[in-house]
């Protein structure tokens, strides 16, 4: 009796919305209308590909407005760990066991512990991503060629050091090119903090990242890395001001300053990819 008073009023709504069924309003789909009763305004990380694709498409036409880059920093302001996939077991700490590891025989370093790298999204106007670090965990002084980033530290403390060229460019010939820059940033990013912007010229355009604790950044950027456009990751050494200057050039704010030498992939740079465990993205 009960399965026969369904039908019967399954019935009657394909009656009385006939023209729903048969225009196929688009939006009233059978998908968005669940995604609507779940919630109204859907997940955070689809809000934020939304936003993202309206800020960046087309990519590279004119620089980001400040209120662009306002919108786009106060909604990931909003996101956490779980916004975006990230389980409490994520926040724990990968310690390994000493330099000899368990046994004696797994000969790997603490500060050998991978990073995860989770890609969320990318296409040809920008990159959605997380990196996960462990205690300790390092990714060496890199540029950002013609790009901007967006950071947000989800969870733990993480230490950031970055540099902006200096302009006119100052070169020096010292076993091989140095170029001088100038410190734009060095602190410590304890979450929850508000999200770093930084600009193709300016905001530390060329940073290191330290974990201080378990922590995790998502990121996004802005146009993507791409060697066939000019936007290679080049990885760089720092030098003191005063390793290259010449004597009589001493200054109160040398320690703004630091010399930056272009090196290769760091060999002791070592990542995985992860699995994106967050919402589905509906592009």
């Amino acid at each position: 009796m009960q399965t026969r008073k369904m039908l019967r009023n399954l019935r009657k709504f394909a009656r009385d919305n006939r023209w729903l069924l048969r225009n196929g309003a688009p939006f009233f789909s059978t998908k968005r209308a669940s995604m609507a009763l779940e919630s109204p305004r859907g997940p955070k990380v689809q809000a934020l590909y939304d936003l993202c694709r309206q800020t960046f498409t087309p990519p590279g036409t004119t620089p980001l407005s400040s209120h662009s880059v306002q919108k786009l920093s106060s909604l990931l302001d909003t996101i956490g760990p779980a916004d975006v996939g990230l389980s409490e077991d994520a926040l724990e700490d990968d310690h390994g066991h000493g330099f000899f590891g368990l046994n004696g025989l797994d000969r790997v370093p603490r500060w050998a512990q991978p990073i995860t790298y989770i890609d969320i999204h990318e296409c040809e106007s920008f990159t959605m991503c997380i990196f996960c670090f462990p205690s300790s965990a390092v990714i060496p002084l890199h540029d950002h060629p013609a790009m901007t980033v967006f950071s947000k530290v989800l969870y733990g403390s993480l230490h950031v050091k970055a540099y902006d060229w200096v302009e006119p460019a100052r070169v020096l010939n010292k076993r091989g090119p140095v170029r001088l820059s100038k410190l734009a940033v060095d602190n410590v990013l304890t979450a929850p903090c508000p999200t770093s912007v930084l600009y193709p010229n300016t905001g530390g355009n060329l940073h290191c990242f330290t974990a201080i604790t378990p922590c995790a950044m998502l990121d996004i950027l802005s146009p993507p890395y791409r060697e066939d456009a000019g936007r290679r990751c080049t990885y760089y050494c720092d030098y003191p001001y005063f390793t290259f200057a010449n004597k009589d050039e001493k200054s109160d704010e040398e320690e703004n300053y630091a010399w930056l030498a272009e090196t290769g992939t760091p060999d002791d740079l070592y990542m995985r990819p992860g699995k994106y465990n967050g919402p589905a993205i509906e592009i």
